[in-house]
């Protein structure tokens, strides 16, 4: 039976923890929204994937940006950065991207930094490097299926509005945007991760195809 009725609950319980600023809510639901996933995943596809990588990642950055400060914030980075990159990888070895996708994503890296630079202050090296990863992750996304790619420009946003925050910058409903966009981009990431590599089977078998080999080349 699918977990996702279960993930749909998680997520409820965190928003409305986030809405209510209830701290209680956030921490018994936010550690658990990509264990949930992957879970989910595992049932399915019985094997570990880049993609699942990713989650195990997600979980231990969600945990960290429930704590307040400066150290917690970079531990709860440098997590999402093994997100980041274990979705990449994934990507890529499934297909190459759009090279429309990686020089809007690029684009949109070196306007983001530009505008924020002035205000991140002693984040600025680390931000800088993470939203690289979390742009080239966003543009791989886009040679995978729309559902994913639609996953990875939200997680962007997600992210995007984190670093605004991080600047001292926020937006109306600041900490239930973040979560909305990042609950989302983790369900449509997974979900659509799991019927793109499902279309990519070998007829007959349960076992992807062997697709090319990869490209050389709150906080929430």
């Amino acid at each position: 039976m699918s977990l996702l009725w279960l993930f749909g609950v998680v997520a409820a319980v965190e928003l409305i923890g986030v809405a209510t600023d209830s701290i209680l809510l956030q921490w018994l639901a936010k550690p658990l929204l990509a264990p949930v996933l992957l879970v989910h995943l595992l049932r399915v596809r019985r094997r570990v994937d880049p993609v699942a990588v990713g989650l195990v990642f997600a979980t231990g950055g969600d945990i960290a940006l429930l704590v307040s400060g400066d150290t917690a914030f970079l531990v709860g980075m440098g997590c999402f950065l093994g997100t980041q990159v274990a979705f990449l990888t994934a990507f890529l070895r499934h297909r190459r991207p759009p090279v429309v996708a990686v020089a809007a994503y690029l684009a949109c890296w070196v306007a983001a930094n530009l505008v924020l630079w002035n205000s991140l202050g002693p984040l600025r090296l680390p931000v800088l490097g993470y939203s690289l990863a979390l742009s080239l992750m966003a543009a791989a996304a886009a040679g995978v299926s729309r559902r994913v790619a639609l996953g990875g420009g939200l997680f962007l946003i997600s992210d995007l509005l984190i670093g605004m925050g991080a600047a001292g910058s926020r937006i109306p409903g600041h900490g239930l945007a973040v979560m909305t966009t990042y609950i989302a981009a983790l369900l449509l990431i997974t979900t659509g991760w799991m019927a793109a590599t499902t279309e990519r089977a070998r007829p007959g078998t349960g076992s992807p195809a062997r697709a090319p080999g990869p490209v050389p080349g709150n906080a929430r």
